[in-house]
C-alpha cells in the first residue's frame, strides 16, 4: 500500500508548474514549496505538471530542479519525478554506469521486483538508455550471479497465489541435494528454482525445505553460496516470503551506525512509496520496536528530512 499523500482538492498541473516556476525564480530557491507540491503529487500528476512546465517555460522540469536543488533532496526529487519503472530503470543504469559500480543495488532492485515490473523496467531501460538490460548485466556481473540475474530478468513468472503442492516437495527435495547433501553445490539448481519459480511457490518451498530437513533455506542457501550470488538468493527468497519485512530490514541497515548510507535510504522510500511502504513501516515498527519515520527523522535533515518523511506518511 503506497503512503502518498495526495490532497482531496488540487490545483491544475498549470498552476502547481508555475508555482514551481516561481519558486525558482529570484536568489536561491524556495526548496520547501517544491517539496510541498511534488511530495504530495502522484505519477500521473507528475508527468502532467512536467508537461505543463515544459510547454510554458521550454524547459525541462528536471533540468530545472537539477539547476535548483542539491545534495541529498537533489538526487531523491530526481528519483521522485520519474514514474516508478522509470526510477527503477535509472537506479539500475547509476547502478551499472556510476563511478563506481554498485552490484548491491542492481540486484536489490532487479530480485525484489515482480516479472511485470521487470518487464516494464525493460522496455522502459532499452528505450531511454539505447541499450538492453541485459546486455549491462552481462557486462558487469560474473560467473553464478550473472547467470541468476539474466534468468530472473529473462523468465515470465507466474504471480498469482496457486501453489502446486506436489511441485514444492519436489523442488524442496532438489535444493537440499544440489546443496547440503552433497559436497560442493549444484548452482546450476539454486538459479533454475529461483529464477523460474513464482514468488508464492518459492516461498512453499522454502516453508517445504524447513518441515522437512529441519533448516531453514535461506540459512542453506548462506551455508552454500557467497557474494553477490548469495546477496541475489537471499534477496529473491526474503521478497518472495515477506517484501515489507525485506525492505524494513535494508532501511535499518541503511540507518544503523556510524552515518546513513542516503543512496540506499533514498533508493528504498522512493521507490517504494506508491508500491508497499505501508507494509514496510508495519514491518519496522514489529521488527525494531520503533516507527520509520522517527528513524528517519533522526537521521536526516532540512528540507530532505521533510521530503522523505512526506512519502512516507504521517502514519507510524
Amino acid at each position: 500500500m503506497s503512503t502518498l499523500s495526495v490532497p482531496p482538492f488540487l490545483t491544475s498541473p498549470r498552476q502547481d508548474a508555475i508555482d514551481l516556476y516561481k519558486a525558482f525564480k529570484g536568489f536561491g530557491c524556495d526548496s520547501a514549496a517544491v517539496v510541498n507540491i511534488l511530495a504530495h503529487r502522484d505519477a500521473t500528476q507528475r508527468a502532467l505538471i512536467q508537461q505543463e512546465y515544459k510547454t510554458m517555460y521550454s524547459e525541462e522540469l528536471t533540468s530545472r530542479l537539477s539547476s535548483e536543488l542539491s545534495g541529498n533532496l537533489k538526487k531523491a526529487m530526481l528519483l521522485w519525478i520519474l514514474d516508478p519503472a522509470g526510477r527503477d530503470a535509472t537506479v539500475l543504469r547509476q547502478a551499472f554506469t556510476g563511478d563506481a559500480v554498485d552490484l548491491q543495488a542492481a540486484t536489490e532492485v532487479i530480485c525484489s521486483r515482480t516479472t511485470s515490473q521487470i518487464q516494464t523496467i525493460k522496455q522502459i531501460y532499452h528505450m531511454r538508455f539505447g541499450v538492453q538490460l541485459e546486455h549491462d548485466i552481462h557486462y558487469h556481473t560474473s560467473g553464478d550471479h550473472q547467470k541468476l540475474l539474466l534468468a530472473y530478468v529473462g523468465t515470465l513468472r507466474h504471480e498469482g497465489p496457486e501453489v502446486d503442492h506436489n511441485m514444492v516437495s519436489k523442488l524442496a527435495k532438489d535444493l537440499y541435494k544440489a546443496g547440503e547433501k552433497r559436497l560442493g553445490t549444484d548452482e546450476n539448481t539454486f538459479i533454475r528454482i529461483f529464477s523460474g519459480c513464482s514468488w508464492a511457490h518459492l516461498a512453499a518451498v522454502a516453508s517445504s525445505y524447513d518441515h522437512t530437513y529441519g533448516k531453514k533455506l535461506e540459512k542453506a542457501v548462506k551455508s552454500e553460496t557467497s557474494g553477490y550470488f548469495e546477496l541475489a538468493l537471499v534477496t529473491i527468497l526474503r521478497c518472495a516470503e515477506n517484501p515489507g519485512k525485506y525492505f524494513a530490514k535494508v532501511l535499518r541497515k541503511a540507518m544503523k551506525g556510524l552515518g546513513t548510507n542516503d543512496v540506499t535510504l533514498i533508493r528504498v522510500v522512493v521507490t517504494r512509496c506508491e508500491i508497499d511502504m505501508q507494509y514496510i513501516k508495519a514491518e519496522y515498527h514489529k521488527k525494531y520496536k520503533k516507527p520509520l519515520r522517527d528513524a528517519i527523522h533522526s537521521e536526516t535533515s532540512g528540507h530532505y528530512r521533510t521530503f522523505l518523511l512526506a512519502l512516507v506518511g504521517s502514519s507510524p
